[in-house]
């Protein structure tokens, strides 16, 4: 198990709401989170932070997936289509590489392949290397 995975794994939060990693290649991540009745907002759609969390774990694993520790220092998303079932996938791809900033596009998808949200992110790449 590559110390990105195990970094991937070991965080707590994005187990909790039951965001599973998929795939992690250098700048790249991809994972899923299939919808429970507790993802869903009042209205009954998938709740925004429960997307966000799921497009934020893609983002931090493909940050650090050259590993260096990366830290986010800005994120934006833009919810495109309603979701209120099925499983959502979430796959980021490396825009930027330098020697201390990063960004990423992260498309979020619903089972049909609809795109659902697109984040932006951009990292902090620390000095030090990813914990493992």
């Amino acid at each position: 198990m590559s110390d990105m995975t195990r970094m991937a794994d070991n965080d707590r939060f994005a187990r909790h709401v039951g965001v599973e990693l998929l795939e992690i290649s250098p700048g790249r991540a991809k994972a899923r989170l299939t919808i429970a009745d507790h993802h869903l907002n009042g209205a009954g759609m998938v709740h925004g932070g429960a997307i966000f969390t799921l497009a934020d774990l893609v983002f931090a694993a493909a940050c650090n997936s050259h590993g260096t520790l990366a830290v986010a220092i800005n994120a934006h998303i833009a919810y495109l289509k309603a979701a209120a079932g099925g499983t959502l996938t979430a796959q980021a791809e490396e825009v930027s590489l330098n020697p201390r900033l990063a960004t990423y596009a992260i498309a979020v998808r619903d089972d049909a392949g609809d795109l659902v949200a697109t984040f932006q992110g951009m990292c902090y790449r620390k000095k030090e290397k990813v914990p493992g």
